[in-house]
């Protein structure tokens, strides 16, 4: 079933280790979290995680349920949170709508005066940002200004954000660290992230607010999204479909089961950077930013591979499935990159936490919600 969550609960402070980036701890019990994007595909995974761990507070959804993938999807992960909300001790409150619009994310912020904010609000989507730019420059960029302004006016503790493993572009180093530069993004999609972080380092640097920005690498996972390639691939299999291969299959990605997400977002919640004066006297930006990714790149054709063996596994698909038939290689297409590979040497530093799932494990799970839900 989505959103089960199998990591263990972190302890309520950072490990502060030598080279480490010092941190300001923060309870989370008892306080009122606002986690935009939720019930999207990694907010619902956070809310059901928060619901689960705090005591006491209370959680706050904010999404516009937009049909940029079958909006099915969104309910059942809100019935999940609703359902988990009835039986937990902590207030959950879903509203609707986008944080594009300023005055709603200024009404929110109002109401329930948040003390941690997590956005994941976003449209995402490479290839749909080359079709589409205005939805990204609306959601991605106008939207994340709405949060940077109600922040600065009600003060919060620390502000979350995703960033992406695309602000990386065509890299040739690897495996991508967040020292590297990011300045040749090859989508817009990648450019607003960039252009995220950016805003984030300059309100930090502004008005003092602890934020800290994730690069989430290829997140997979049960009832995730339908645009992303093993629930795409799973789909036009089952329709007898043909999936097509870029790259002549030779590309690399870094595949990161959402359990491992949340658990890197909720430890980097607990340790907001640390507020301090440089010689100047004037504040540092009390800003970072960070890989969450498997650290161990898959090549696309052994991922694939691995999927059809768990969807037969699950009875997704009959064993007799003629795969061959079914495979198409084909070109790179554009605001591809050929490799993403994530250097969290930084994250397992500053909160003792890497990711870990093995794919086969992660898509074995995503193959039985799959049978569950659609067969």
């Amino acid at each position: 079933m989505a959103g089960t969550v199998h990591g263990a609960k972190p302890s309520g402070s950072t490990a502060i280790a030598n080279g480490s980036q010092a941190k300001t701890p923060v309870d989370l019990d008892g306080k009122t979290i606002l986690v935009t994007g939720s019930p999207g595909f990694i907010g619902a995974n956070l809310v059901l995680r928060l619901l689960r761990d705090m005591s006491s507070g209370t959680v706050i959804s904010l999404d516009n349920m937009n049909d940029y993938y079958d909006p099915a999807l969104k309910e059942h992960r809100l019935a999940l949170i609703e359902q988990a909300a009835a039986r937990s001790t902590v207030h959950h409150v879903f509203v609707r709508g986008s944080i594009a619009d300023g005055q709603l994310v200024e009404e929110v912020f109002e109401t329930y005066r948040p003390t941690v904010v997590v956005n994941l609000a976003a449209q995402a989507g490479v290839r749909y940002s080359i079709d589409h730019p205005d939805v990204y420059m609306e959601s991605n960029v106008m939207g994340f200004y709405h949060i940077l302004e109600a922040c600065r006016r009600h003060r919060v503790e620390h502000l979350v954000y995703a960033s992406s493993s695309s602000v990386y572009g065509g890299n040739k180093k690897v495996p991508f660290s967040t020292d590297d530069k990011v300045d040749n993004p090859v989508s817009l999609y990648a450019a607003t992230k960039k252009s995220n972080e950016l805003m984030a380092h300059a309100y930090s640097k502004l008005y003092n607010i602890p934020s800290t920005g994730l690069r989430f690498f290829t997140v997979y996972g049960p009832a995730g999204r339908p645009d992303m390639a093993y629930f795409g691939f799973t789909n036009k299999l089952v329709g007898g479909e043909t999936i097509k291969i870029f790259n002549f299959g030779n590309c690399k990605r870094d595949f990161t089961y959402v359990d491992d997400i949340v658990e890197g977002v909720v430890r980097v919640m607990r340790g907001a950077p640390e507020k301090k004066d440089g010689e100047d006297g004037l504040p540092l930006p009390p800003y970072a930013v960070y890989n969450i990714g498997n650290h161990q790149p898959e090549n696309l054709l052994d991922f694939v591979d691995v999927l059809q063996e768990e969807l037969v596994r699950a009875g997704v698909l009959p064993e007799d499935y003629d795969f061959d038939a079914h495979k198409e290689l084909v070109p790179m297409q554009p605001g591809d990159v050929p490799v993403t590979y994530a250097d969290t040497d930084a994250l397992r530093r500053d909160f003792g936490f890497q990711p870990s799932t093995p794919l086969r494990e992660g898509l074995r799970r995503f193959a039985e919600w799959y049978k569950d839900f659609y067969c």
